[in-house]
């Protein structure tokens, strides 16, 4: 664990030395200052405009740093060739993606705080002060930081076997899917195959289920979140990922790098 925390702690360094981080955060609170001006158009519901394209702003941007870094985590080490000096060291393959992987996620949670922080921000311009109601909006955060390790995990899986552009398409495909999670439970086709209806929902269960991190409605509007949910969804992101890594570190383990 010590290697692997090694391995995180140089990722995130590389991490912050990219601009391109700086440019979606600043593009972030940017969106949330546009929100204060919509905010004061839109008469009597300032408070929700503000929250609402708050949280998108952070779920776009950390979803858009999670897929196209998380893509490359792998890839850029081997087309560098840093990879092979890396693991002629005491350096397991396992800890090497466990590396990368908590180091973009730690990158994510600075980012993703930063940009909380912008969102608070906006709202004490707006209102002058902060509301009890408005630690929902944490809770909110904390999902929208789940869900994106679960999309780190996809995207690290598909690059250990495939190009950047793949692994891209790849990770974009399931989360889109993942949104969808309910309705392929639920959606019967007209045909009424049951072949097809159990293969939909064997699917469901198969694909992450980012429907359920999805709270940015009830958050902007200060309706209390379920403590059960946190605890289901904090259970859920940490089983899954451990899934996914072991997949990932079993294929990569069997990669020729030669």
């Amino acid at each position: 664990m010590r290697r692997a925390g090694a391995v995180a702690l140089n990722t995130f360094r590389e991490a912050v030395r990219d601009r391109v981080l700086y440019n979606l955060v600043f593009f972030a609170l940017l969106m949330m200052a546009a929100a204060i001006l919509v905010g004061q158009i839109s008469i009597g519901i300032e408070e929700e405009v503000i929250k609402s394209l708050g949280l998108s702003a952070i779920s776009v941007i950390g979803l858009l740093i999670a897929v196209f870094i998380g893509v490359g985590l792998v890839y850029k080490e081997m087309d560098k060739r840093t990879l092979y000096a890396l693991l002629a060291k005491p350096v397991r393959r396992w800890e090497f993606l466990l590396g990368k992987f908590g180091g973009l996620v730690l990158t994510l949670a600075v980012n993703t705080l930063a940009m909380a922080a912008g969102l608070f921000a906006a709202l004490l311009y707006v209102k002058h002060h902060l509301e009890r109601t408005d630690a929902v909006l944490l809770i909110a955060i904390y999902f929208i930081l789940l869900k994106l390790m679960l999309v780190v995990a996809l995207a690290l899986l598909f690059s250990c076997y495939s190009t950047p552009l793949l692994a891209i398409l790849y990770t974009s495909a399931f989360y889109v899917a993942g949104l969808f999670v309910e309705d392929m439970r639920t959606f019967h086709f007209a045909a009424e195959s049951p072949a097809m209806v159990a293969l939909m929902r064997g699917l469901s269960y198969l694909l992450p289920n980012f429907e359920n991190f999805d709270v940015m409605g009830a958050a902007a509007h200060g309706t209390e979140i379920p403590r059960a949910l946190i605890l289901q969804n904090t259970a859920y992101a940490a089983l899954y990922c451990s899934i996914v890594l072991l997949i990932a570190a079993a294929v990569f383990s069997r990669r020729n790098l030669k």
